[in-house]
């Protein structure tokens, strides 16, 4: 399954999950207890949504043998949710593994949660594979859920964030395809560069106050092109104010505007931003700071650009971090038409 159709199945997958928990909690004035619906009647795969009364809560639940459902305990904790087991009142035989939404303020966050657990899980048959992939991605949402006990996204994060969008709104602007630029964005995804689609990537750097002239490389990854048709890398060189300039809200709203008369486009959009640590219940936080562009530049990443790749790593050599003097890489200068037409055809 390519990138594009998984992610249009996540998309319809929400669709699917908001119908399911309308249809569940019309049984309000039932009696107590709880209440569930098959996510899938040809899925191999049993997972449910259900909801429990009296209190409302929302739960994810997978159906396991007893034999497995027992040894399956997932440890982690996580801000507004819960996970315990019980048997299974239909079937002895079974324990439901159940993920409960405690607190309401997360019921956004917890459909995405959902949807990307289901994407990961609905075409397993296999209950051993089904609880790896179910961790694996419990594992990833918790450190999202942990952004709410920091209040937020650091001062760092926060101009990371607004350089991404910053890309992302010239991006949309360049080209009417909404969706797979939206799609392309992977770096709330923690992968190696912020966009990559096909045979191109993109990494974005902001820099800021006394560091404007010096960007920071992660890993030997990074800036290797090897399997790459094109690798840019774009410096935006930002003054941080307060009371001026465009807040992050701002830009968020700007990019959200755009991508109003397209609702998949938009809706990915806000996942994205979820999954980047930004949530409404934090936007207060961002309201006061401003940024001004000092300068944004684009760059070719090729032949002799100043950088370390993975085959200049000798043997036992890890976690590679280095920076670039970016006055250096004047030779490699593009512009933002060059880049965005090699983009669209690449």
């Amino acid at each position: 399954m390519n990138i594009l159709t998984n992610l249009t199945n996540k998309t319809k997958m929400k669709e699917r999950i908001k119908q399911i928990w309308t249809q569940l909690e019309a049984n309000s004035a039932a009696v107590p207890g709880l209440f569930k619906l098959r996510y899938s009647g040809t899925s191999k795969c049993d997972v449910f949504l259900g909801v429990k009364f009296p209190e409302t809560h929302r739960m994810l639940i997978l159906k396991a043998p007893l034999t497995i459902g027992k040894e399956f305990n997932f440890r982690y904790e996580f801000r507004g949710l819960k996970f315990d087991k019980i048997y299974d009142p239909d079937d002895s035989k079974y324990l439901l593994l159940n993920l409960v939404l405690v607190d309401k303020q997360f019921k956004d966050v917890f459909d995405t949660l959902v949807a990307d657990v289901l994407a990961a899980v609905i075409n397993e048959s296999d209950i051993k594979a089904i609880l790896k992939n179910y961790s694996n991605r419990l594992i990833k949402w918790q450190s999202l859920f942990e952004r709410f006990k920091q209040q937020g996204l650091t001062p760092e994060e926060q101009r990371g964030l607004y350089g991404e969008i910053f890309f992302l709104r010239k991006f949309i602007k360049s080209n009417s395809d909404f969706l797979n630029i939206i799609n392309s964005w992977v770096g709330p995804e923690k992968q190696i560069r912020d966009f990559q689609s096909g045979t191109w990537s993109v990494e974005i750097k902001t820099t800021h106050q006394n560091n404007h002239q010096k960007v920071q490389i992660s890993s030997e990854r990074q800036l290797d092109t090897r399997d790459l048709g094109n690798l840019f890398l774009y410096h935006l060189s930002l003054e941080a104010r307060q009371q001026s300039g465009e807040t992050l809200n701002q830009i968020v709203d700007s990019v959200s505007e755009y991508l109003s008369t397209d609702f998949n486009s938009l809706n990915r959009f806000k996942n994205k931003l979820l999954e980047a640590g930004y949530f409404d219940q934090h936007r207060h936080l961002y309201e006061h700071t401003g940024y001004f562009i000092r300068q944004d530049v684009f760059y070719k990443v090729e032949n002799d650009f100043p950088r370390i790749e993975e085959r200049d790593i000798r043997n036992g050599v890890g976690d590679v971090n280095y920076s670039i003097v970016i006055s250096q890489c004047s030779d490699f200068i593009r512009t933002e038409q060059q880049v965005f037409q090699t983009l669209m055809f690449s």
